[in-house]
């Protein structure tokens, strides 16, 4: 039996290099805006090495903002390794992206009050001015991207057409991401 990739007739494979890996990471995280943040870790932490982040904002250059506390697990953890990893899920059938990334957490006031939002009250409770409050900017070198050529209306269409007539017609695209 052949794999799902070789019974479709389009070619779903697509590496993107440099301003493309950085427009398809901006694109994909703007709809995501939350993921995993997963740290490299030591057996001696209470962490599990891995968070659920919201992204305060991704820059042209595909690099990501977080806020987060200061005396956090993760930010020990990259206090410790910067190198770390992001998981995206976008839908159940599309907007998937993995991220290898390097962080680094800074105290930027300005920073801090350009990504602040009223809602970040919740987890600082002493407003933008919280002393606990830091910047991780994680800056991606490479990934992988898993989403659909077209929108997930025409993926849709696809899949219901293929699975009437018997015939994969996958509407994805996937690829290696090297920014």
């Amino acid at each position: 039996m052949d794999s799902i990739n070789k019974n479709q007739e389009e070619d779903t494979h697509k590496d993107l290099i440099s301003k493309q890996a950085k427009e398809k990471i901006k694109e994909l995280v703007e709809k995501i805006e939350t993921c995993f943040l997963c740290t490299t870790i030591s057996d001696k932490s209470r962490s599990i090495g891995s968070c659920p982040m919201s992204v305060e904002l991704v820059d042209d250059d595909g690099v990501l903002w977080f806020l987060s506390a200061n005396d956090s697990h993760h930010n020990r953890e990259i206090n410790a390794d910067p190198h770390v990893k992001l998981y995206f899920q976008g839908s159940a059938h599309s907007d998937f992206l993995y991220l290898k990334a390097k962080a680094v957490i800074s105290q930027d006031k300005d920073k801090i009050r350009e990504l602040w939002h009223p809602a970040l009250k919740t987890w600082f409770t002493e407003g933008e001015e919280d002393p606990r409050i830091s910047i991780i900017k994680v800056t991606p070198y490479s990934g992988y991207y898993w989403d659909t050529k077209h929108g997930k209306a025409v993926a849709g269409i696809k899949m219901l057409i293929g699975a009437v007539i018997g015939k994969t017609l996958d509407d994805s695209e996937e690829g290696k991401l090297k920014v």
